[in-house]
């Protein structure tokens, strides 16, 4: 039974993950908080929570609420900066076995270029995972995830500073996701991440004002699933890349349902809020279906969805 899964096949580093299960940005810290409550060296993959150039304070509290069957967030990238994050992680991270992705956040396209020349040749980084999820100052403030051209823009101006694999993380707030998806596959991208968080907000109607305190937050949990999940299965039929699936997920189940939508990894969020070890109950229930299954190797099963909806469709 092999779990093992390549997420950078054109790349001549390469991905290669034992499994493929990953942390989600934003919700795993810098991987070493975790480390303290289970062996996290059985998962995929780690990625640590976005990096900019500078630290970050984030937004103003509130930052966090829960709403229905997920959660609003305004955690505005809090960060310690790629100085501490060079001095102070990288250090910790060459010495796992566990591959760690570091998640990089611009305001331009020179931003995101510079992290990712800072991080070129370091050890203990074993990808980049793009977050195209900000606004552009040099642009009005559009986020470069919403324009197909600026997305390929970011994708060629990190692909020119780093030969590590570059893994895009594309936004659902989108009227054309296939399109922007094929913009950066194009650009030269090794794999694509769906989705980051719905945009969205919350009113204290007692008080007559929004609760959070930026406003508008990210939604994430098991509410948006359904939205990611056909966002994976749209792109898969429409480029050749991998792609890492992300939204809601909380169980095996779950994490499978992308899988077969054409995901080749994915990535535990929300749920490790809630229950620090998620993504190892994840891994081991996809563990315990692959065998009951009779699955020989988990990749047989990437896209599968799609090939049992054209035989259906044929008949």
């Amino acid at each position: 039974m092999s779990l093992s899964v390549q997420l950078a096949p054109g790349n001549e580093r390469g991905l290669l993950l034992k499994n493929p299960v990953m942390t989600a940005s934003g919700t795993f810290g810098y991987g070493m908080e975790y480390a303290e409550l289970f062996d996290i060296q059985r998962l995929g993959a780690m990625v640590c929570k976005g990096i900019t150039v500078e630290p970050r304070d984030g937004n103003p509290q509130p930052r966090l609420m829960e709403v229905g069957n997920g959660v609003l967030n305004s955690i505005g990238l809090e960060n310690i900066g790629i100085e501490a994050l060079l001095r102070d992680k990288l250090p910790v991270w060459a010495q796992w076995e566990l591959p760690a992705v570091v998640n990089i956040s611009g305001e331009s396209v020179e931003q995101y270029a510079q992290l990712a020349r800072r991080l070129e040749g370091k050890d203990g980084v074993s990808a980049l995972e793009v977050n195209i999820s900000c606004p552009n100052v040099d642009r009005g403030g559009i986020e470069f995830g919403t324009d197909a051209t600026l997305a390929a823009e970011v994708t060629a101006a990190v692909l020119r500073e780093t030969s590590l694999p570059v893994i895009i993380k594309l936004s659902p707030n989108v009227t054309d996701v296939v399109g922007i998806a094929r913009s950066v596959a194009d650009a030269g991208a090794d794999a694509i991440c769906l989705t980051n968080t719905l945009r969205g907000m919350a009113i204290d109607v007692t008080h007559r004002r929004p609760v959070l305190g930026n406003i508008w937050g990210g939604l994430s949990g098991p509410v948006i699933k359904p939205v990611a999940l056909s966002m994976v299965y749209q792109v898969a039929s429409a480029v050749k890349i991998p792609l890492i699936g992300c939204g809601g997920i909380t169980n095996a189940e779950d994490a499978m349902e992308f899988i077969m939508a054409g995901a080749t990894a994915v990535q535990v969020g929300t749920s490790t809020l809630a229950s620090p070890g998620a993504s190892l109950d994840v891994l081991e229930g996809i563990e315990r279906f692959i065998e009951d299954e009779g699955i020989g190797d988990i990749n047989e099963l990437v896209g599968v969805a799609h090939r049992q909806s054209n035989l259906s469709g044929s008949q």
